[in-house]
């Protein structure tokens, strides 16, 4: 059981540590860094650099080539295997490199660390290496500084620590050193200093508890590394694809090898010749490459919409979640504190007393956007500048300090000086001359801004005489002006981001270290649908995972939250099978990036190690860019379905004529060479079109595909069989109509590649007419048939060609009959696709497109 240090006094922390005020000596040290170890973040074991190379060549999409490469190598056909095994060779390379740019997550969070640290050294002050902390060493802390470990703070000066990286908080937090006696989060333990937060103001004295992995950061560095990625789902799919494919395969051969040997007597090598080259025929080896390039332009294009995508498959995940999981600060809100809401007796006098009574504005020039400090007294200035009030002179003042919890400066004015306050709404009321109803009054303004998730103050003024000296016991009778609201706002790209995510079936949740009532608001303000109950981190912790399982998909706020929080809540949705994305900025994010399907980290105000962690970043912070890529990746999927529709019954025709033949006990009617130039020619030009056809009109209208749903549905199956059908049965017996080999060969291979481009077409729409405006938006189909009938020319009339191939002239008639056999396979499938539209229902046809 861990320590909770933030529950003990002082004096015991010291006696528990066996440490005292002025430090421990170099000896003492010494023994406790052997005893404890370096103040540093483990490391993982690192993998080989070979063992991250042969992981690209070993999944099963890798192997089905390799497989294919080596059954060319045994018919002698070394151009054909060259060729596939250079596929496979890129494609690992490409696979490796990508994975080699993302570094590791680790080396962000030795970022976080700072590098040195002022320690008392048997009670003179020393500057040392921050990974030579031991517990029981006394920290010395400034503005400025980087705390260097877990502290309990023993003496503190108007402390103020900004933990945003580590908690999710935008407003920064004052410290003290009263023991806690509750269970605190760490975003409540007013009375420690966590290693990699910020010192923003004051000064202070801390005891170190905590080094290394036993840090906050350091626990976060072990929930990361602890945290298995999953598979996207495109990989899932193609993974099912390819076991569809070789069942499809192997049941075929079967039944060949049973029935031409029974029927026929076939020669054992001559049936195995024919076995491998049906193999060879149905295999689509082209198929990864058109896949790459078609997930390579959608990097693309999302990098031009400020979406830096890491991993290629996570293209396509976008395109299925189902969930987003948002973090509040700098994610869905600003993170800049803003004055929101103002009630006043004078506004005048309410933004002279905000531009003067503070500590950051010294002169006139200085913008308020080059400034830098507290951040409520930096939303104070930018609410004042727009009125071009001038900086008074200051003649005395009692800084802030959460003790008393107010500010107050003195000014001269004519004969007399004005005193300007601000501080906390209760304290100032009960100084002001005001009657119980008045004060009455400002409670209700006060409490109607505070349920909304602000954070309230107040402000007053006194005129005294001339010489007065300022001293809190002045502050007596003021004058009360009125109360202003502040608060983190929500981007208005969040609240448009939220509302197009929501129409495409995505659940948006907010997952934030804040307050129960500021996230609530801000829930509220960005039209999250389940905003009555906010979940806070100790209500989850009494939850066991099968309870918060059932209870997430009614629960759109969770509030309090530690980076365990963020793990447990994004595991409990993908247990209900949800695809989840999760976004955010902060250090206490990342085991949630990771663990989500697909981690998407804010790129100017994230933090290295969540945008390590990530498998997207947004290079503008903005919420809105996710809709974007949602419907980037939805347009992706539904291209690489095109694709590989098209595919496959390019690649079934092939293997149906080595069926046909063996059925028939005839010669294989195309060469090995031949069926390579079908394989080349349409992998060549055809195949890449289809990926640069745009987004449907109702991409973003339609719900999330199913996480379970294949890749090929049933209706695909059909289309796949029926096509190949009709693909190479005319083909086939049109060919045997002539006479003389090279004539039939050339018929049919003109034949089966022109059906192929038709029938390329006829796969822009998997359902709808083919023929439509959006046809002349994609130049690449044009650019894709023009070469394809270039090359398939040569092939048909130069003689060198020719030779090469095994191919010979067509006459203007010959090419008019195959002319009208693509015809009527174009005109048979948009009819097919009709009846389609007209008898299935709606739903399935939803299912369809999909």
């Amino acid at each position: 059981m861990p320590m909770k240090w933030y529950q003990i006094e002082v004096k015991q922390v010291l006696n528990k540590l066996n440490s005292h005020a002025a430090g421990l000596s170099d000896a003492e040290r010494a023994t406790r860094l052997t005893e404890h170890g370096e103040n540093k973040i483990a490391e993982s074991q690192q993998i080989k650099p070979w063992q991250k190379i042969v992981k690209h060549f070993t999944d099963l999409l890798m192997l089905v080539l390799l497989f294919a490469a080596i059954l060319k190598f045994i018919t002698g056909d070394l151009v054909e295997g060259s060729i596939i095994l250079l596929v496979v060779i890129v494609n690992g390379l490409v696979g490796y490199w990508q994975e080699r740019k993302a570094e590791e997550s680790l080396d962000g969070l030795k970022q976080m660390m700072s590098q040195e640290a002022v320690v008392l050294v048997a009670g003179h002050k020393k500057t040392v290496a921050t990974t030579s902390l031991v517990p029981g060493d006394i920290v010395s802390l400034k503005a400025g500084d980087v705390v260097p470990a877990d502290l309990r703070l023993l003496e503190v000066h108007d402390l103020v620590v900004e933990e945003a990286i580590l908690t999710g908080e935008s407003e920064a937090v004052e410290k003290t050193t009263k023991a806690i006696a509750k269970e605190a989060l760490a975003g409540d333990q007013k009375n420690m200093a966590f290693s990699g937060t910020l010192v923003q103001a004051g000064s202070a004295i801390g005891i170190v508890v905590a080094t290394g992995n036993e840090t906050e950061i350091g626990k976060i560095n072990q929930a990361l590394q602890s945290v298995t990625s999953t598979t996207t789902p495109l990989v899932r799919k193609m993974q099912q694809l390819n076991k569809q494919i070789f069942r499809g395969i192997m049941v075929l051969i079967l039944f060949l090898v049973f029935f031409t040997t029974f029927r026929y007597g076939m020669e054992l090598d001559l049936l195995f010749s024919a076995m491998i080259a049906l193999i060879v025929a149905m295999i689509p080896e082209g198929l990864p490459a058109v896949l790459t390039m078609i997930l390579s332009l959608g990097v693309k294009e999302m990098a031009a919409e400020n979406a830096i995508i890491k991993s290629m498959p996570s293209v396509e995940t976008l395109g299925s979640m189902t969930v987003i999981c948002s973090d509040k600060t700098g994610t869905l809100t600003k993170n800049e504190m803003t004055v929101v809401e103002t009630n006043t007796t004078d506004s005048q006098l309410l933004l002279t007393i905000m531009n003067n009574c503070q500590d950051l504005k010294l002169q006139d020039s200085q913008q308020v956007a080059d400034l830098t400090g507290n951040p409520t007294e930096l939303a104070l200035l930018q609410y004042a500048a727009d009125a071009n009030l001038s900086l008074l002179p200051v003649q005395g003042k009692i800084p802030f300090s959460s003790s008393y919890k107010y500010m107050a400066t003195m000014h001269p004015a004519a004969d007399m000086n004005q005193i300007f306050i601000k501080g906390a709404p209760e304290v100032l009321l009960a100084k002001a001359q005001l009657t119980a109803i008045e004060k009455q009054t400002w409670r209700e303004q006060i409490s109607v801004l505070a349920k909304k998730g602000q954070r309230v103050l107040a402000f007053a003024t006194k005129k005294v005489a001339a010489g007065t000296v300022l001293t809190h016991e002045t502050l007596q009778e003021l004058t009360f002006v009125g109360i202003a609201g502040i608060i983190d706002p929500p981007k208005e790209s969040a609240i448009q981001a939220v509302k197009e995510a929501q129409g495409a079936g995505i659940s948006v949740k907010m997952i934030t270290g804040d307050h129960k009532d500021t996230a609530q608001a801000i829930g509220l303000q960005i039209g999250l649908k389940h905003t009555s109950q906010v979940l806070e981190g100790i209500e989850i912790d009494q939850l066991t995972d099968e309870e918060l399982a059932r209870i997430v998909p009614k629960v759109d706020i969770f509030a309090r939250t530690t980076p365990e929080h963020k793990l447990r809540i994004v595991t409990a949705l993908q247990n209900n099978g949800e695809v989840v994305g999760m976004t955010g900025d902060g250090v206490n994010d990342a085991p949630a990036l990771k663990k989500a399907d697909i981690g998407i980290a804010m790129g100017i105000k994230g933090s290295e190690v969540t945008k390590q962690a990530a498998d997207m970043v947004l290079a503008d912070d903005n919420f809105h860019t996710i809709a974007k890529a949602v419907k980037e990746g939805r347009r992706i999927f539904d291209n690489l379905k095109k694709t590989i529709n098209f595919f496959l019954p390019s690649a079934l025709s092939q293997g149906l004529i080595v069926v046909i033949a063996l059925l028939m006990d005839r010669p294989l009617p195309l060469t090995p060479v031949q069926i390579l130039w079908v394989n080349m020619v349409t992998t060549i030009t055809l195949s890449y079109a289809l990926g640069f056809e745009k987004a449907s009109k109702d991409t973003m209208q339609r719900p999330p595909r199913a996480i379970n749903e294949p890749i090929l549905s049933g209706y695909s199956l059909f289309r796949i069989v029926y096509v190949s059908l009709v693909i190479v049965l005319p083909a086939y017996f049109l060919a045997l109509q002539f006479d003389g080999t090279a004539l039939q060969q050339t018929i049919l291979l003109q034949n089966i590649v022109l059906a192929q481009a038709v029938y390329m077409l006829n796969c822009r729409e998997l359902l709808d007419p083919t023929l439509n405006k959006s046809m002349l938006q994609n130049k690449a189909l044009f650019i894709s048939l023009g070469l394809l009938f270039l090359l398939q020319a040569t092939v048909v009339f130069v003689p060198f060609a020719q030779a090469l191939i095994g191919t010979t002239g067509l006459s203007v008639t010959q090419q008019l009959i195959i002319f009208g056999n693509v015809i009527l396979l174009f005109l048979i499938v948009e009819i097919e696709k009709a009846v389609t539209r007209r008898f299935i229902k709606k739903p399935i046809i939803g299912d369809i497109r999909q």
